[in-house]
C-alpha cells in the first residue's frame, strides 16, 4: 500500500512538472520570437503593417476557435484536444523555421496560435483543477516556469546566432523538443479535476455554464482587466526590441540585453511572488505595482540614455510580475468547476485583444513607433480604475 501510494505520488509529481513545462516550451518560443523580430524582419522584409498583421490577425482567428476547445474541454475530451493540439504546436514552429515569405509565416503563426490555446492553455487549466483553493499560488508557479523559458529564449536565440545557426535552426529546435513533450503526454490523462465515477457535463450544460459565466459582472471584471494589463506584458515585449532599434538608436544586440534584462528581473519578481501571496494581500500589491508603472512607463519613453532606459526596463518588468498570475487566478477562482470555460470565455474577451497589437502597428506604420507606444499607458490606467477597493 505505502509502495503504490508513493508511485501515485511521483506520478503525480512528474505529471505537474510535465505541465511546468508546456508552459516553460510556449513561453520560451515566445520569448525567442520577440527578441528574433528584427531579424525576421530583415530577412523576410517585413514592415510594421505586416508585423502587425502577424500579431493580431493569428490571435482574432484563435479567439475564434478557442472558445469552442474550451467548451468541449469541459465535457470530457480535455485529453484529445491537449494532444491534438501538441501536435499542431510542433507542425507551427517547423513552419515557422522553414518560412520564407510573409505569407508563409502568417499560415504557421494561424496554426500556432491555437494550437497553443490547446496544448498550453488546458494544461493550465488541468493544473488549476489539481488545487481549486490555491489557484493564484499555482498560478504563480505557472507563471514562474513561463517567465524562465522567456528569458532562456533570448539567450538560446544568441547562442544560435553567435554559433552561426541563425533564427531558424531555433525553431526548428523548438518543434523538436514541442514533439517530445507530446510524446510523454501520452501517457497521462489530463483529467478536468471530476472523479472517476463523475460524469462529465454534456455539451449543452457546459454552453449554458458559459453563457451565464459571461452575464456575471465579476467574470468580466477579470477578463477585460486581463486584456489591458497585456499592454504592460506580452505587448510591451512584442514590439520592445523594434522600438529600441528603430526609435531609441541602439544596436541590435543592445535591444537583445535590453529584452535579456527585462525578462531576467521579470523572472525573479515571479520567483519573489511565490511566497509573496502566502503573506500579502494580492490586490493590495497589484494596486501598488500599477501606480509604480504608470510613474516608471512614461520615463522609460522619455529618457534618452540607454543605461537609464535599462535600468527604468528593470524596474517596469519586476514590478508587473504577478499581474498575469493574479488576475487569472482571480478569474478561475469566479468560475469554479469550469476550467475548460475559463478558456472560452477568455477568448470572447481576447477578440478585443487581439486587435491591440493590429492597432498599434498601423498607428506606428503612419505616425511612428515613438508615438504608437505611448498607448501601452492604458494598461495600468485600466487597472488603477477596474480593480476592487477591497
Amino acid at each position: 500500500m505505502v509502495l503504490r501510494m508513493r508511485r501515485r505520488t511521483a506520478q503525480a509529481s512528474v505529471f505537474v512538472l510535465l505541465l511546468l513545462a508546456i508552459e516553460l516550451l510556449d513561453e520560451l518560443v515566445f520569448g525567442v520570437r520577440e527578441a528574433a523580430w528584427p531579424l525576421i524582419r530583415d530577412d523576410l522584409a517585413l514592415n510594421y503593417a505586416q508585423i502587425g498583421l502577424l500579431l493580431g490577425i493569428p490571435g482574432i482567428l484563435a479567439s475564434l476557435i478557442e472558445p469552442v476547445l474550451g467548451i468541449l474541454a469541459d465535457t470530457g475530451r480535455r485529453r484529445a484536444i491537449i494532444l491534438i493540439g501538441g501536435v499542431g504546436f510542433t507542425l507551427s514552429l517547423l513552419l515557422t523555421g522553414v518560412s520564407g515569405s510573409f505569407l508563409p509565416l502568417l499560415l504557421a503563426f494561424i496554426l500556432f496560435y491555437p494550437s497553443s490555446g490547446a496544448f498550453v492553455s488546458l494544461s493550465q487549466a488541468v493544473l488549476m483543477d489539481a488545487d481549486p483553493a490555491r489557484h493564484e499560488q499555482n498560478m504563480a508557479r505557472w507563471t514562474f516556469a513561463g517567465s524562465l523559458g522567456v528569458v532562456l529564449g533570448p539567450l538560446a536565440l544568441g547562442a544560435a546566432v553567435s554559433l552561426g545557426y541563425g533564427w531558424r535552426t531555433v525553431f526548428l529546435a523548438l518543434a523538436a523538443s514541442s514533439g517530445l513533450l507530446v510524446l510523454i503526454g501520452l501517457r497521462f490523462r489530463f483529467a478536468n479535476g471530476a472523479s472517476d465515477e463523475e460524469t462529465p457535463p454534456s455539451l449543452r450544460e457546459t454552453v449554458q455554464g458559459a453563457w451565464r459565466a459571461l452575464r456575471r459582472r465579476e467574470v468580466w471584471r477579470w477578463l477585460v482587466l486581463l486584456q489591458f494589463s497585456d499592454l504592460m506584458l506580452d505587448i510591451l515585449l512584442g514590439f520592445l526590441a523594434l522600438y529600441l532599434v528603430d526609435v531609441a538608436g541602439v544596436s541590435e544586440a543592445q535591444a537583445g540585453i535590453a529584452v535579456a534584462v527585462w525578462t531576467g528581473v521579470g523572472l525573479v519578481g515571479d520567483l519573489l511572488l511565490i511566497p509573496l501571496l502566502e503573506r500579502v494581500n494580492s490586490l493590495t500589491y497589484l494596486r501598488l505595482s500599477v501606480v509604480l508603472e504608470l510613474a516608471l512607463f512614461p520615463a522609460f519613453l522619455l529618457t534618452p540614455d540607454y543605461t537609464l532606459k535599462l535600468v527604468l526596463l528593470a524596474l517596469l518588468g519586476f514590478f508587473n510580475s504577478g499581474w498575469y498570475a493574479i488576475l487569472q487566478g482571480r478569474l478561475y477562482s469566479a468560475m469554479p468547476g469550469q476550467s475548460g470555460t475559463v478558456l472560452a470565455v477568455s477568448n470572447v474577451a481576447g477578440l478585443f485583444g487581439s486587435l491591440i497589437p493590429l492597432g498599434i502597428g498601423l498607428l506606428a506604420q503612419r505616425y511612428g513607433l515613438d508615438a504608437a507606444m505611448w498607448v501601452l499607458l492604458l494598461g495600468p490606467i485600466a487597472l488603477l480604475v477596474g480593480l476592487p477597493r477591497r
